[in-house]
C-alpha cells in the first residue's frame, strides 16, 4: 500500500474522491515520510497494482548449465493517479500536494513522472509559497525530495521566484538546495549564480557562487 508519512492517521479524511470502476481507496500506514507533520489527509484516486514474475529462461536441452539466472523485477509495484494530498500539523494545513501520477517501488521510493505541485501554508492557514517541477522523486530512506527539469519556487508574499533545473527539498529541516545554476527574480532585479541554500519558502537564501545581477526596468 502507498505509505504517506509518519503522521497521526487515527481519523484520516478522504476529500474530492475521483472514483471509477477500476478505482480503489488509497491506503496508508505509519512511516517517516514527512517529519514534523502530525496528520495526513489522503485524497483517493485510481490505483493499479503491478504483478511481477521471476522469469526462468532455458536454452538448448535445458541442462542445468544451460539455465539462465532468474530475472528480478525492478519496476514499480503500485501506481496511483490524480492524487491530491493535504499534510497538516495541529489540525492546520501545512502542505498541499497535487500530481497526476505516482509510481511506488519496492523500497518505498516514489517517482512522479508527470510532475508535482506543492503549496506551503503558514500557521494562519495562508498560502505563502509554491513549488513545482515537471519530474520529481521521493527517496524514502533519506526523507528527501528531488525536482528535475523545470523547477520553480515562488514566494507569494515577497513576490520572488526561483528557477533552476534541479532542486532538493528536506521536509524535516524545511530547507531547499541545489548545486545547479539558479535565477532569482525579485521585484526590481534578477540575481543569478551557481548553487543555492534556502528556506523552503524562499524567505531566506544564499547563492553559493553569485555571477551577477541586473535591474528590471518598468
Amino acid at each position: 500500500m502507498l505509505d504517506w508519512g509518519n503522521c497521526n492517521t487515527e481519523n484520516p479524511r478522504l476529500v474530492n474522491s475521483k472514483r471509477g470502476k477500476d478505482s480503489v481507496p488509497m491506503a496508508w500506514s505509519r512511516s517517516p515520510y514527512l517529519s514534523g507533520l502530525s496528520e495526513v489527509v489522503l485524497i483517493q484516486g485510481p490505483m493499479r497494482y503491478f504483478r511481477f514474475f521471476t522469469l526462468l529462461l532455458a536454452f538448448g536441452a535445458c541442462r542445468p548449465k544451460d539455465v539462465a539466472m532468474p530475472i528480478e523485477y525492478s519496476g514499480p509495484l503500485r501506481e496511483a493517479s490524480e492524487v491530491d494530498m493535504l499534510y497538516s500539523e495541529n489540525n492546520r494545513i501545512k502542505v498541499k500536494m497535487l500530481t497526476k501520477r505516482i509510481l511506488e517501488f519496492k523500497n518505498g521510493d516514489q517517482e512522479f513522472p508527470d510532475g508535482i505541485y506543492l503549496e506551503f501554508y503558514n500557521e494562519f492557514g495562508a498560502l505563502t509559497s509554491t513549488l513545482k517541477a515537471n519530474h520529481a522523486f521521493f527517496f524514502k530512506q533519506k526523507n528527501l525530495w528531488q525536482g528535475r527539469g523545470k523547477v520553480e519556487v515562488k514566494n507569494l508574499e515577497k513576490k520572488q521566484q526561483l528557477n533552476t533545473e534541479e532542486l532538493f527539498w528536506k521536509p524535516d529541516t524545511h530547507k531547499i538546495y541545489t548545486d545547479k545554476f539558479v535565477t532569482i527574480k525579485l521585484e526590481s532585479e534578477v540575481l543569478y549564480g551557481t548553487g543555492l541554500d534556502a528556506v523552503q519558502d524562499l524567505s531566506s537564501y544564499t547563492i553559493k557562487k553569485p555571477e551577477g545581477e541586473f535591474d528590471i526596468k518598468d
